[in-house]
This record gives C-alpha cells, structure tokens and sequence, in this order.
C-alpha cells in the first residue's frame, strides 16, 4: 500500500500543469502500445500470406492466390505500372501509424521537460517566505523530474516501435517487390 500512498501523495502536492503533462504523456503511451499491438499483427499476418503467395508463383502456379493483394491490382492486365501502383499502395497502407508515433516519439521528451520547467518554477516562487533550505528545494526539485522521467519513458517505445513497424514494411514491401518481378518474368503464363 506505500506505493498508491506515494503515488496519491505526490499528485496532491502536484499543480494542474504537472498532472496535465502527465496525462497527456499517459495518453501517448496508451496510443504508442494500441498502434504497435494493431499494426504488427495486421502486418505479420499480411506478410505471411503475401510470403505464400510469393512462394506458390515460385512454384509455378498459374495464378496468383486471390488472397495476395497484388491479384486485385493486376485484374486488369500485368503491367509493370500497375504494380508498382500497387507497391505504392502497400507501402502507404503497411506505414500507417507510423507519423503519430514519430510525432510522440519527438515530442513526449518536450512534453516532460514543459512540466518539469513549470514544477521548478512554482518551487522557486514558493520559496520567497525565506526558507530556502536543500532540505525543501531538494524534494520539490525530485518530484519536478518526474515529468521529464514521464516524456523519456514514453518516447523510448514510440522510437523503437516505430522503427519495428518501418522493418516488418520494409519486408512486406521486399516480398511484393518481388511477387511483381516474377509476374513480369511470366507475364506471357497468366
């Protein structure tokens, strides 16, 4: 029970801007870990399937499996243009997700630091009454770090799943990339 007791005392002594930052850095970390748990498992799935598609016409299947996402693309005729057209759209569809998390990758750090500032201030404006010692600054200082602790703990997993969901692109795209050198190869077969 010490640890909820600490956790409700420091936000009693906490001014609104201190548990307005941290709120807002709690929302990014929610939003951080809801895009990496929907996007890595629509992209793993994805690139599985394109991985079997890309397989079975190494195979030398006649016909792409409907479930590649390429076989729309090319209903209409093989084209070099229209693949990479399509490769086009994959890459922005499989990327989605990645701008909030550079955006709170970049500006979690700030964030923090905004609410530290301000703590800072508020300790040096309430120490006017003279009783300026280490053992009331230091506390107040402590506790003002708090928030820039926050904005470096949310930054840190934004970074790095936004540079896991650039990888698992970067390979779907790699295999369609592929699906679409080898359906030019035999474009004459379909």
């Amino acid at each position: 029970m010490g640890g909820i007791d600490i956790f409700l005392n420091y936000f009693s002594r906490s001014s609104f801007i201190t548990i307005f930052v941290l709120g807002w850095l709690s929302i990014y970390f929610v939003i951080t870990f809801t895009i990496l748990f929907s996007r890595m498992a629509g992209l793993s799935a994805w690139q599985k399937r394109e991985q079997n598609a890309l397989e079975s016409l190494l195979m030398g299947a006649k016909t792409i499996p409907s479930d590649s996402f390429l076989k729309k693309i090319i209903s209409g005729g093989i084209s070099k243009e229209r693949l990479n057209i399509g490769i086009s759209l994959v890459e922005r569809k499989s990327t989605s997700g990645l701008v909030w998390l550079n955006i709170i990758a970049s500006t979690s750090p700030f964030i923090g630091l905004f609410g530290t500032v301000i703590s800072i201030l508020e300790t040096f404006s309430g120490l006017g009454s003279g009783q300026a010692s280490l053992n009331v600054i230091a506390p107040a200082i402590s506790e003002a770090l708090v928030a820039t602790g926050t904005g470096i703990f949310v930054a840190i997993p934004a970074y790095t799943f936004s540079l896991l969901i650039k990888r698992k692109s970067y390979e779907l795209v790699g295999i369609l990339e592929r699906q679409a050198d080898v359906l030019i190869s035999t474009k004459d077969e379909f």
